[in-house]
């Protein structure tokens, strides 16, 4: 892009070469906008207790199950992040039941199944943090991350950037999600 071309944020500081992708959605996961206030065993006010109460395009919803859920991650890694949550308010694997076990198992092979026939995926990371000291961001409800990964997806803007560059907006795909979800389960 020629010097001509690069449009400059007046009050930006000094010039250095470098252009910004501004993502300024991401300031409300950084100030904390939908986590829990109170106690982790209160599902008062937990984001994923509310998000079944919503209609499924506004909740981000992919698939409904009887004792799971599958959604979207509102603040994903790459395109197609999506998480499998039961709809009870438990904060530990070790706190599901049979049924919502077998469940929750299913749902996170399926979700794969969807992500890859919906995008192409090469492989995944697949995973749940554990409380807050490791790392769960709502601890008090369990949820359990299905990332798709590609062939050089983790380039130089993550790297050395710290930003995550998103070709597609969550409504877009939630919608070849859930389609690719109801195909594959008939």
């Amino acid at each position: 892009m020629s010097d001509e071309q690069v449009i400059r944020q007046d009050g930006a500081g000094d010039p250095d070469e470098l252009e910004r992708l501004w993502t300024p959605f991401r300031m409300a996961y950084i100030q904390g906008e939908n986590k829990p206030t109170g106690p982790a065993d209160d599902p008062a006010g937990c984001p994923f207790c509310r998000v079944p109460t919503l209609p499924d395009a506004e909740g981000l919803v992919i698939a409904r199950g009887s004792s799971v859920y599958a959604l979207l991650n509102l603040y994903p890694y790459n395109t197609g992040h999506l998480m499998v949550c039961p709809y009870r308010h438990v904060p530990d694997y070790t706190d599901l039941t049979g049924a919502e076990l077998a469940e929750f198992g299913t749902f996170t092979q399926t979700a794969m199944r969807a992500v890859r026939r919906a995008s192409g995926a090469e492989g995944f990371n697949v995973g749940m943090n554990q409380g807050p000291v490791g790392g769960a961001g709502i601890a008090g409800h369990l949820h359990q991350h299905v990332v798709p990964r590609w062939g050089g997806d983790t380039n130089f803007m993550p790297v050395i950037g710290h930003t995550k560059v998103l070709p597609q907006l969550l409504a877009d795909t939630r919608t070849l999600l859930a389609d690719a979800w109801a195909a594959i389960t008939g």
